[in-house]
């Protein structure tokens, strides 16, 4: 996927997309004109681009998908101190956005995110790194960096995806963590990757992967440090879905969409049942479940589900927001 220049102007300003540019939006791919098809007619917009204030990270909407791009390919998508910023700034703006009703993080080129960019931490960081710090201020910013990413993804009220067309490694590994679900290419593979480079491990991966896989595997991979294949990941259930490398783009749009277009706000409603759940007691759960089910009987999500069911048609739960 190449660059495209982003303009510095407002967040929310839309521009047309040239689709040879940005391929994941592409139109042309038979298995995305089938998916479109599935949608609704008023829920398939033209493609809009959002100014993400640098060209290594890309922002489009496209059928309710705000799709993330980290764009860096000749460092496999390094995460860095200009990419990272604005990531986290993206996700915020992606989220106050009613044209979004899913968020999909992706890779350009052949990886998702290798992690951290050690060569690019010059400049501002570097001056940082040089300058006498107690251990308490060092923690307390990493602990801030990490509460702005990972947990921000974590919590974000949207659904998000993580889409890997590639290697997801180290702190790559945990942005994909972070996201609600995981869809893979045949050729992806994650590791933790934290052992090569004699550290610890941060960014969530020791909260996520445990949660996701049980502790004694997830003690495997960082021990380890071995990649995992897409179908071991699948397996594990690191994974939801595999798709074949050569209609992955297209597929991980569709998927998405059908979550962008379904009833998002029981989804998200749904997402803080099951993030609450893993930590509260069952009582606690229940009351939460009760609340989120009257609001949500009393949203028009409903009463356009009964409605189609009763008409025998398929819910159009979003009309054309552009």
């Amino acid at each position: 996927m190449t660059c495209c220049r982003n303009r510095r102007h407002s967040a929310v300003d839309r521009a047309p997309v040239d689709r040879d540019r940005f391929p994941l939006g592409t139109t042309r791919h038979p298995v995305l004109r089938q998916a479109r098809r599935r949608l609704s007619s008023s829920a398939v917009a033209a493609m809009i681009a959002l100014d993400t204030g640098t060209d290594e990270l890309l922002c489009t909407i496209d059928q309710r998908v705000g799709i993330l791009t980290l764009n860096k390919p000749h460092k496999k998508n390094a995460l860095g101190d200009v990419l990272t910023p604005a990531l986290r700034h993206m996700l915020t703006v992606l989220e106050g956005d009613d044209r979004v009703g899913c968020v999909m993080l992706t890779g350009a080129g052949n990886a998702f995110c290798s992690g951290g960019d050690v060569s690019g931490m010059g400049g501002k960081s570097a001056e940082r790194e040089n300058t006498p710090r107690s251990l308490g201020e060092a923690v307390n910013e990493l602990v801030d960096k990490q509460v702005t990413l990972t947990l921000r993804l974590h919590e974000l009220e949207k659904i998000t995806v993580a889409a890997l067309p590639g290697a997801a490694a180290g702190a790559g590994l945990c942005l994909a963590l972070a996201c609600d679900l995981r869809i893979a290419s045949s050729t992806a593979f994650v590791t933790t990757a934290f052992r090569q480079i004699g550290l610890s491990g941060d960014y969530g991966a020791s909260w996520f992967l445990p949660r996701l896989i049980g502790l004694a595997k997830a003690k495997e991979l960082f021990y380890r440090a071995e990649r995992v294949g897409a179908e071991e990941a699948l397996h594990l259930g690191l994974v939801n879905e595999v798709f074949p490398d050569a209609i992955f783009q297209e597929k991980a749009l569709a998927y998405a969409a059908s979550l962008a277009n379904g009833p998002v706000n029981a989804l998200a409603r749904m997402k803080k049942n099951l993030n609450a759940g893993i930590e509260q007691g069952l009582h606690d759960s229940l009351v939460l479940e009760a609340e989120h089910l009257i609001a949500s009987i009393n949203d028009p999500e409903a009463k356009e589900a009964i409605s189609a069911f009763m008409e025998k048609r398929a819910p159009v739960f979003h009309g054309d927001t552009d």
